[in-house]
C-alpha cells in the first residue's frame, strides 16, 4: 500500500506523539510541518526527520494528501477550513470545533469536496476499550442498561504552564475531557438520542500556582462542574460528571457499563491500556480481563492512520468526523439544558464505530 503522505499543522506539546507514531502505520507517513512559530516548527522538524515550512507552503504542496491539524481549539475550524478548501483531506485534535455551526461548516464543506474529516481522541481504538466492546458484543454483560462516566480533578492551574484557555469558551472539564468519555461510550452503547444536564461556575476566579505564571488570577467564563445525563438511541441511560471543582480528590471509578447479566469496568479512555474487570449477575468476585486486543500504549495517531487506510481503500474510517461532531452536539447540548432548564434532543446521529479485529500486532489495521 502507498502511504498517504501527510503534513502537521502546530507543533505544540501533542505533535511529537503524532510525529512518532504517524509514520510507524503501513498507511501513513509524516513528511512536513508547519506553525505559527516557523522557529517551533524547524525544531520539530529536525527533530523528526521532516520538513518544515509555512502554512500556506504546506496546503499548496501536492505530495500532501492529509492535513494533521494540532492547532488550539478556537484554531481547529478555521484550519480544517483551510486544509478542505486546499483539496486536502483533515484529521483534528478533538474538538472538531467550538461551535456546532462551525462543526457543521466543516462537515458540510468536506461533504462537497468529497474529502475524508477525522478527529480526536483515537484512545477508543486502543486495547482497553476494543476489549470492552467485544465483551459487550460478546453478551458478557447481557443488556446494557446504563453506565456511569466520571472525571474528577481540581483544575489545571496547578500544573499547567498556561492553563487560561481552560476556563475561557470552548475549554471547561467537559469540552476538555468530555470527549474522551462521550466518544468510549457512544463505541460501545452506540450513539446518543438525548442529554440533560446541570451546570455551574463553583469559583468566579481561579489562581495559577504553577510557573512561569504563579499568581496570576484567570477570570473564569465557563462551567467548571458539569453533571449530565445521557438517553442513547439502543436504550440504556448514562450518567456523566465532568468538574475542575473537586479538590480533595475522588474514588469513583472512569467508565462502569451495566447490563442485565454483569457489570463491567472500562479503564481510563484518556488512555489506550486496561485494566478491563467484570463482576457477573450473582457473583460478588471481580474478575480482571486478559485484553483481546492490541495497541495498548500510546498509540495516538491510530486514528488518523486509520483514516489514511480509508482514503487508500475506501472503507469507513472509525474517528470520524460524524462521530466527533455528534460528541460535539451532546457537549453542548449538556450546557444548554441546564441553561434552558429542559432535556435537549440531539439532532445528530453517528454510525457506531467498527471494531477493530482482535490480535493486530501494534501499528498494523483491518
Amino acid at each position: 500500500m502507498d502511504k498517504v503522505k501527510a503534513g502537521i499543522i502546530g507543533t505544540g506539546n501533542i505533535s511529537g506523539i503524532y510525529f512518532r507514531n504517524g509514520s510507524r502505520f503501513e498507511s501513513l507517513e509524516i513528511v512536513a510541518c508547519a506553525d505559527i512559530d516557523i522557529g517551533r516548527a524547524k525544531q520539530k522538524a529536525e527533530e523528526h526527520g521532516v520538513r518544515a515550512c509555512t502554512v500556506d507552503e504546506l496546503l499548496a504542496d501536492p505530495e500532501i494528501e492529509m492535513i494533521i491539524n494540532l492547532t488550539i481549539p478556537k484554531a481547529h475550524a478555521p484550519v480544517n477550513l483551510q486544509a478542505l478548501e486546499a483539496g486536502k483531506h483533515v484529521y483534528v485534535e478533538k474538538p472538531l470545533a467550538v461551535t456546532l455551526e462551525e462543526g457543521r461548516e466543516v462537515l458540510e464543506l468536506a461533504g462537497r469536496k468529497g474529502l475524508l474529516v477525522g478527529c480526536a481522541p483515537d484512545t477508543f481504538l486502543g486495547g482497553g476499550i476494543q476489549t470492552c466492546i467485544r465483551l459487550i458484543e460478546e453478551g458478557a454483560i447481557g443488556t446494557p442498561i446504563g453506565a456511569t462516566a466520571f472525571m474528577m480533578i481540581g483544575g489545571h492551574e496547578t500544573w499547567h504552564p498556561s492553563p487560561e484557555f481552560y476556563y475561557q469558551p470552548g475549554g471547561g472539564p467537559m469540552f476538555d475531557m468530555g470527549p474522551y468519555y462521550l466518544t468510549a461510550l457512544v463505541a460501545m452503547l452506540g450513539p446518543m438520542r438525548r442529554v440533560t444536564g446541570s451546570a455551574r461556575i463553583s469559583f468566579p476566579e481561579r489562581k495559577i500556582t504553577s510557573q512561569p505564571k504563579a499568581g496570576t488570577v484567570i477570570p473564569v467564563e465557563v462551567p467548571t462542574h458539569v453533571a449530565g445525563v445521557i438517553d442513547f438511541e439502543a436504550g440504556p441511560i448514562a450518567t456523566i460528571i465532568t468538574s475542575f471543582d473537586v479538590k480533595g480528590g475522588s474514588t469513583l471509578p472512569r467508565i462502569e457499563v451495566y447490563g442485565s447479566e454483569g457489570t463491567l469496568v472500562v479503564p481510563d479512555p484518556n488512555t489506550f491500556d486496561g485494566p478491563v474487570r467484570l463482576s457477573r449477575a450473582g457473583s460478588r468476585e471481580w474478575v480482571d480481563v486478559p485484553l483481546t486486543h492490541g495497541h495498548t500504549g500510546n498509540s495516538r495517531g491510530i486514528g488518523a492512520a486509520d483514516m489514511a487506510k480509508a482514503i487508500r481503500t475506501g472503507r469507513a474510517h472509525r474517528a470520524s468526523g460524524a462521530l466527533a461532531y455528534h460528541v460535539l452536539e451532546a457537549m453542548h447540548g449538556f450546557h444548554i439544558a441546564s441553561e434552558e432548564g429542559r432535556h435537549y434532543r440531539l439532532s445528530s446521529t453517528c454510525a457506531k464505530p467498527l471494531p477493530l479485529p482482535p490480535g493486530l500486532p501494534e501499528f498494523t489495521l483491518d
